[in-house]
C-alpha cells in the first residue's frame, strides 16, 4: 500500500513563509476596513450538519462538499460555505439584536472540484454579511466595502454587477424543471453559446428565451441596460432591469468609470441569490477575487424571514497580489551570536534590538565562524557577537 505520509490530499497544499506573511498582511487590511465600517467578526464551526447545505433553494451539490459523521451516525460536512452557516447562526444566536446585524468572517470553505480544474479545495476566505437591511442604500453599503477591500490589495480592478432576478424571473416563464434550469443557469455562467443555443432551441422564440440568448453576450457599460430594456420585458424581469439601472447610476457617482461594468450574464451558482450580483476582477487573474449578493429569502429558511447582502474575497488570490513587492526584504537584518559563556546575553540582546523594531535571529552555532557561514549564505548583512563587549560585524562591508 502506498504511504501518504509527505503527501498533502489532493486540492490542498502547504502554505510557507512570504505567502503567509502576505496573508496575514491582506488580512490585517480587510480587518482594519471591516471594523472601521462597524462590522463584527463572527467564527463559524468547520463542520456542520449536512442538513444547513441541504435546504430546498439553497442547496449546494452534494457531490461538492467532504463529508463524515459524527458519533451518533449523523451526516456532517466540511464547511462548503460561509453565508449559510452565518444564516443558520443569526436566526439560532441573534434574533434579539438590534437589526441591522453587521459581521464579518475569516475562515476557510471546503469544496471538491473536478480533476484538472486547477482551483482549489480549501479555500481562505475573508467576507461581510449584512443583516436586515434591503434596498438601495444597504446594496451600496455592501459593494461600497467590496469596492475598498479590493482597492486594498490591489490597484487595477473592476466590478461588474448583474442580477440574480432577472435570470429567475425568465426561466420561471419558461415552465421548466429545476435540473433544466440549472443546466441553462450553468452554460449562462460559462458563456457557452453553443450549449445555450442547444438547451434553448426546443424552447421557441419567446421573448423570455430569446432574452436567455442575449445574457452571457451583454457586458460593458449603459449600453448594455438600453439593450435589455429594448426587450420591452415586464413584471420582475422589468423590475430587475430598473433596480440595477438605478444602482449602475448610483456606484457611478463614486467615480469608478471604466471600474464598474454590467454584466447580465452574471447568474451565481449559488442559488440563494435573489437581487444584485457582483464579482470583483484584478488585472492578470482570470476568475474572479471577490463575489457577491443579495439574498433576501436565505436567513427564512432557519428562522424568520430577513433581508441580508454580503461577499466574500478569496484570500490566497489576495496574498499572492501582495507578494510579490510587498515582502522582498523578510530575511533578518541582524544574527546575533553569543561567545561561549555567554549564551543567556543573547536573549537579551535578541530582545532589545526586537523591541527597537529589528528583525533578528539567535544563532544555535557554536562557532562565531559558523555563524558567519550561515549569516553569508542566509543573506543576514549584519552578525552581533555577545562578549564581555556586544561587537558587530558588516558581512557586507566586513567591518568590525
Amino acid at each position: 500500500m502506498r504511504n501518504y505520509s509527505k503527501l498533502t490530499p489532493e486540492g490542498v497544499r502547504d502554505v510557507l513563509f512570504d505567502e503567509c506573511r502576505a496573508h496575514r498582511e491582506a488580512q490585517r487590511r480587510l480587518t482594519a476596513i471591516f471594523t472601521r465600517r462597524g462590522y463584527r467578526e463572527v467564527i463559524t464551526p468547520g463542520l456542520e450538519y449536512y442538513d444547513v447545505f441541504s435546504l430546498p433553494g439553497a442547496a449546494i451539490p452534494q457531490q461538492e462538499m467532504y463529508k463524515s459523521t459524527d458519533s451518533g451516525g449523523r451526516l456532517l460536512v466540511f464547511r462548503p460555505d460561509s453565508t449559510l452557516p452565518i444564516a443558520r447562526m443569526a436566526a439560532a444566536r441573534l434574533q434579539g439584536h438590534r437589526r441591522p446585524i453587521r459581521l464579518y468572517y475569516s475562515q476557510s470553505v471546503y469544496r471538491t472540484w473536478p480533476e484538472l480544474s486547477g482551483r482549489s479545495h480549501e479555500s481562505s476566505q475573508m467576507g461581510v454579511e449584512l443583516l436586515g437591511a434591503a434596498g438601495l442604500r444597504a446594496d451600496l453599503e455592501v459593494i461600497g466595502a467590496a469596492i475598498e477591500a479590493i482597492k486594498a490589495v490591489a490597484g487595477d480592478y473592476r466590478i461588474e454587477l448583474g442580477h440574480a432576478g432577472l435570470f429567475r424571473h425568465l426561466v420561471e416563464r419558461l415552465d421548466l424543471p429545476p435540473e433544466a434550469m440549472e443546466e441553462i443557469r450553468a452554460t449562462i455562467e460559462a458563456k457557452n453559446y453553443g450549449a445555450l443555443g442547444g438547451l434553448l432551441d426546443p424552447l421557441g422564440n419567446s421573448p423570455e428565451a430569446q432574452a436567455l440568448r442575449r445574457l452571457p453576450r451583454l457586458f460593458g457599460g449603459e449600453e448594455v441596460l438600453s439593450e435589455a430594456e429594448s426587450w420591452e420585458l415586464d413584471g420582475g424581469a422589468a423590475q430587475a432591469l430598473g433596480y440595477l439601472r438605478t444602482l449602475y447610476t448610483a456606484l457611478q457617482e463614486l467615480g469608478l468609470g471604466q471600474r464598474l461594468m454590467v454584466d447580465l450574464g452574471l447568474v451565481q451558482r449559488n442559488d440563494y441569490y435573489t437581487g444584485v450580483v457582483f464579482s470583483g476582477y484584478v488585472q492578470g487573474r482570470g476568475g474572479p477575487v471577490l463575489t457577491g449578493g443579495r439574498y433576501d429569502n436565505l436567513c427564512g429558511r432557519f428562522g424568520p424571514e430577513m433581508p441580508a447582502a454580503g461577499f466574500a474575497m478569496d484570500m490566497d488570490a489576495a496574498a499572492s497580489l501582495l507578494e510579490p513587492h510587498m515582502f522582498q526584504n523578510g530575511a533578518a537584518q541582524v544574527l546575533v551570536h553569543g561567545e561561549p559563556g555567554f549564551e543567556p546575553k543573547v536573549q537579551q540582546e535578541l530582545l532589545k534590538r526586537t523591541a527597537a523594531g529589528q528583525v533578528c535571529e539567535g544563532s544555535v552555532w557554536d562557532t562565531i565562524d559558523e555563524a558567519m557561514e550561515y549569516a553569508r549564505a542566509e543573506g543576514i548583512p549584519i552578525v552581533a557577537i555577545v562578549g564581555e563587549e556586544t561587537r558587530t560585524i558588516d558581512i557586507m562591508g566586513g567591518r568590525v
